[in-house]
């Protein structure tokens, strides 16, 4: 009587891939790391919050949520900007509950000490009968906040690095789009559930373009990318736009050009850390700003600017691209969230960057650096 007996062949492996691989899991699941990022990045970094053209007119403020503090930023009645965290000099109360608005001053709902735009205690009923009590000792404790092509950006650190020497490398390259004096026309936020590096990593690359986003694909040829910045939290290049069209979804221009742009066929996009993602086409700019809410979830506010002019005009038709763009969006969350789902998995360990993937391994090592 035979026995049939089964062999397993042992084939010769074969060398993994060498390049770049996309990080380890404990960087977009763990609590830990997340919390060193709050500390290391979102504590200490400039920070994107909004653009000047959204609180236009004296007494406009927004609030925004920056690492675990709440933040005023305000302009006062001779235009300045200015931040200030939300907490009363009295006894620490929250000052301002709602996102932004207008109003003549600040006035605390506890007790009504009342703060000037620019932060002054102007009013604080009953202190003058305490002895040596001076207002100009009270002001609003204020945060470090300057401005960058007119967008605000605000830092939690004491002595910060003077934002003019962050931006150095970038001085005078987006000149042409005129940001500083564009108009908002349109805010969406997305509340989505991936942690906030998967955003980075899929906005600077066109590798999934093809499977993810057909009708960009259409007039945005995915294999058209050429980086120009390609190190350090500034990353990024343009892509070519098909001639005669634009990224909308009827695919015509739908608005004045926001300034002379060089070249109307390219688009540009670059991601600059820790949470601002820039987006330059010839009629319109795009902003994202990134919140990390926890190591699986992100809020993700994305504005779309346009020249004043074009406000004005008969062929102004910002929602062609807003449209366009918020598909576009919502493509790449979702197929972020499935990332998000399957690097949780214990069957995951990181896989080789493709040679177009330059610029989301670029960002990795940039990111490894800054947290050690």
């Amino acid at each position: 009587m035979h026995r049939q007996v089964t062999r397993t062949l042992h084939r010769p492996s074969k060398a993994l891939a060498s390049g770049p691989k996309s990080l380890p899991q404990k960087y977009f699941v763990s609590p830990e790391i997340f919390e060193q990022e709050q500390a290391q990045f979102f504590s200490k970094e400039w920070l994107l919050v909004g653009h000047q053209s959204q609180i236009a007119h004296a007494g406009d403020y927004l609030v925004q949520r920056v690492s675990g503090e709440s933040l005023i930023v305000t302009r006062d009645k001779g235009g300045r900007i200015h931040g200030f965290f939300n907490v009363c000099r009295h006894r620490g109360s929250r000052l301002i509950e709602d996102d932004g608005g207008n109003r003549p001053a600040i006035q605390c709902p506890y007790h009504t000490w009342t703060y000037g735009l620019d932060g002054r205690l102007i009013g604080a009923p009953h202190m003058d009968e305490v002895p040596g009590f001076d207002k100009a000792d009270y002001p609003l404790p204020p945060v470090n906040l300057e401005l960058w092509e007119g967008f605000i950006f605000v830092n939690l650190e004491k002595n910060p690095e003077p934002l003019k020497k962050w931006f150095a490398p970038l001085s005078g390259k987006f000149s042409h789009w005129n940001m500083s004096i564009l108009q908002p026309a349109k805010r969406i936020e997305y509340d989505v559930r991936a942690n906030w590096k998967l955003m980075f990593e899929n906005y600077s690359e066109c590798y999934h373009c093809p499977g993810v986003h057909p009708q960009l694909q259409k007039v945005s040829p995915y294999d058209s990318a050429e980086n120009d910045l390609r190190e350090g939290p500034f990353l990024g290049g343009f892509m070519k736009i098909t001639p005669g069209k634009s990224l909308t979804m009827t695919g015509n221009a739908c608005a004045a050009f926001v300034g002379e742009i060089e070249n109307l066929q390219r688009v540009f996009y670059y991601s600059i850390f820790p949470n601002m993602l820039l987006s330059l086409h010839p009629e319109y700019v795009m902003v994202h700003q990134l919140w990390p809410m926890s190591p699986e979830r992100t809020l993700i506010v994305c504005d779309w600017f346009f020249h004043p002019d074009a406000f004005n005009r008969p062929d102004f038709k910002p929602d062609d691209a807003i449209e366009f763009w918020d598909m576009t969006n919502k493509q790449d969350w979702h197929v972020c969230e499935l990332s998000q789902q399957g690097i949780a998995s214990r069957a995951y360990t990181p896989g080789p960057y493709s040679s177009r993937e330059s610029i989301p391994a670029a960002w990795d090592r940039y990111y490894l650096r800054a947290m050690r």
